[in-house]
């Protein structure tokens, strides 16, 4: 699977139109797929499902949702980000088109002892709806996210998608080391709701570690990872999540 290819394919669908019909064997081939993604903490257990959008409540035309449930312990959030930006990836190599929905709801909130986390809509899509230039989408500067040299991997591990555009990472490069911190800037939340923000932007930071560690391979860095707790509440403006040692191959 080339990760890296579809970064630049890969959008959020949010509303589904002049769909397509996804197709058994596809559905099969998803259902494969899961059973092959990596963990960010392989301690935590989880569960993800498909089963069709009209079983839940999110309404954006999709023909199926890819639920997720986890553990609620650790970095779960977290880990649930890495899992499912590995599917997102995927669904757009397959001209799935996907809109992660952190509102929705179902009738089973909870399986084999797993509380639910998020959900991913999905809708068979023509791939000429898939994005064409990347670099046109709306993200924040450069200079905003990322300080020190930038290996040739900040300028695109920038689009990783998150909750509401809200881009809540920063990263220090200095001495071989990458610094990644989660970043919320007081006073601002965008249109998510306050008590959410923090819920949202853990799994961001999934998505991001994921996406920042496809861009270092696909660059030939090899790198040694150190997770930290993220255990920070509102009155800290940015948290140190990770620390990436690397070095060329």
């Amino acid at each position: 699977m080339d990760y890296y290819k579809q970064i630049f394919k890969r959008k959020s669908f949010h509303i589904f139109k002049n769909t397509d019909t996804l197709t058994d064997s596809e559905i099969q081939g998803l259902k494969d797929f899961i059973k092959t993604v990596k963990p960010l903490n392989p301690e935590i257990k989880t569960e993800i499902c498909i089963v069709p959008e009209s079983e839940t409540t999110c309404k954006r035309g999709g023909q199926y949702c890819i639920l997720f449930y986890s553990e609620t312990k650790g970095e779960y959030l977290r880990n649930i980000g890495y899992i499912g930006e590995q599917i997102d990836l995927y669904l757009a190599s397959q001209n799935i088109g996907a809109l992660w929905f952190g509102i929705g709801k179902l009738q089973n909130m909870q399986i084999n002892g797993l509380d639910f986390v998020i959900m991913i809509s999905i809708a068979k899509m023509p791939e000429d709806k898939f994005r064409k230039d990347m670099f046109q989408s709306k993200r924040k500067p450069l200079s905003e996210i990322w300080s020190g040299d930038t290996l040739g991997v900040a300028e695109i591990v920038r689009f990783a998608p998150s909750a509401c555009n809200t881009q809540p990472w920063i990263v220090e490069n200095a001495g071989n080391n990458l610094m990644v911190c989660r970043f919320k800037k007081f006073g601002k939340r965008g249109i998510m709701p306050a008590d959410k923000v923090r819920y949202y932007n853990k799994i961001d930071m999934g998505i991001f570690l994921f996406m920042l560690e496809t861009c270092l391979e696909y660059e030939n860095y090899t790198y040694e990872r150190t997770l930290f707790a993220d255990t920070t509440d509102d009155s800290i403006e940015q948290t140190l999540v990770a620390k990436y040692t690397y070095s060329s191959k």
